[in-house]
């Protein structure tokens, strides 16, 4: 299998409420277990941010550019009061840390104090543009996307950017020619699930089929903008997808199309990062990570990530496998309402 560049590690000293260690990805689908108020969806935000930043080519990649550009993400993305906010909270003066790493080498990592309102230091940035990343939130966005992006240029309302830059993604035109093939290919088991495919109208409008958006269910518009990034190339070949809580409003024969979309995405140089509570889905992905293994010569890398709160501390653990990761709560709990039904 062909790697591209790839995320390979985060370092993290006094970021929010992540804890101080380094997270080492697989290429290809990396998977954050933990309890709600541990950090899962900031660690998603933060490696977005990173990306999102050096993956826009409108922006210059110089240093004092940079610098300001990132303050000006994070604080869009994360909404504190103040960009200090997200050093983790401690007595007197203190600063926040971060180091992206990938594959190829490059490096981005900068720092600011909890007295910062504007503007990060950097100490390195890569010198070449990455792949454009895709950040889906818990719910579905396609029914925002005809009004939220004008919306969220001039008035000031309480969404972080992931929302607008994901709608902007879904608003890019659908590939065309051998592109477009390749992308059918990708795009088939998914419509077939889904019983249509995905149309946009000239008011950008989102259709399955001849069937409104907001006529459709909310699980199955979700899979609809995972069919929208394919078709216009956003998640084809190459790019970063992260996703919160997939399971969200999905039922268990969506759960399954949304595991199958998400382990095919990782076989076609997407990395992907996904934060989860669902048994249901992590299962599924550990069946089809071993029907892989049987049929193909290639290994499909799974990387689990556990949050967990002990008191006031965050910690982490990090394996390639399922079995090794510590007691979950969420999932203690599934299997635990498993063995009470079983006693009826």
């Amino acid at each position: 299998m062909n790697t591209p560049e790839y995320v390979q590690s985060l370092k993290l000293e006094n970021f929010s409420l992540l804890p101080n260690e380094t997270f080492q990805f697989s290429p290809h689908l990396n998977i954050i277990i933990a309890e709600n108020a541990c950090g899962k969806s900031h660690l998603l935000k933060l490696l977005y941010t990173l990306l999102a930043v050096t993956g826009n080519e409108k922006n210059a990649l110089h240093k004092t550019n940079l610098q300001k550009i990132f303050a000006d993400k994070l604080l869009n993305v994360f909404r504190p009061d103040s960009l200090g906010r997200l050093v983790k909270r401690q007595q007197g003066s203190s600063r926040c840390e971060v180091e992206l790493r990938m594959n190829s080498g490059s490096k981005t990592s900068l720092t600011f104090s909890n007295h910062a309102s504007s503007q990060v230091n950097i100490k390195n940035f890569p010198n070449e543009y990455n792949a454009t990343p895709a950040f889906l939130p818990t719910r579905e966005l396609l029914t925002l996307c005809p009004w939220f992006i004008s919306l969220y240029q001039t008035q000031n309302i309480p969404f972080d950017e992931t929302w607008v830059d994901t709608c902007q993604l879904l608003n890019v035109p659908t590939l065309k020619g051998v592109s477009a093939q390749r992308a059918q290919l990708q795009l088939q088991p998914l419509e077939d699930a889904m019983g249509d495919r995905v149309v946009v109208d000239s008011s950008g409008r989102f259709y399955l089929g001849k069937v409104e958006a907001p006529l459709v269910a909310e699980g199955v518009r979700k899979l609809m903008m995972i069919a929208r990034l394919i078709a216009n190339g956003a998640l084809l070949d190459k790019g970063y997808l992260f996703w919160d809580e997939p399971e969200a409003n999905l039922n268990p024969r969506f759960i399954r199309v949304a595991a199958e979309m998400i382990f095919q995405l990782s076989q076609q140089n997407i990395q992907v990062f996904i934060a989860t509570h669902s048994l249901f889905l992590l299962r599924e992905l550990e069946i089809l990570q071993d029907k892989h293994k049987k049929e193909n010569d290639e290994h499909i890398k799974m990387r689990y990530f556990s949050l967990t709160k002990d008191k006031d501390i965050i910690r982490l653990q990090q394996t390639d496998n399922y079995d090794d990761v510590e007691s979950i709560v969420a999932l203690d709990e599934s299997l635990a309402q498993s063995d009470r039904y079983s006693q009826i």
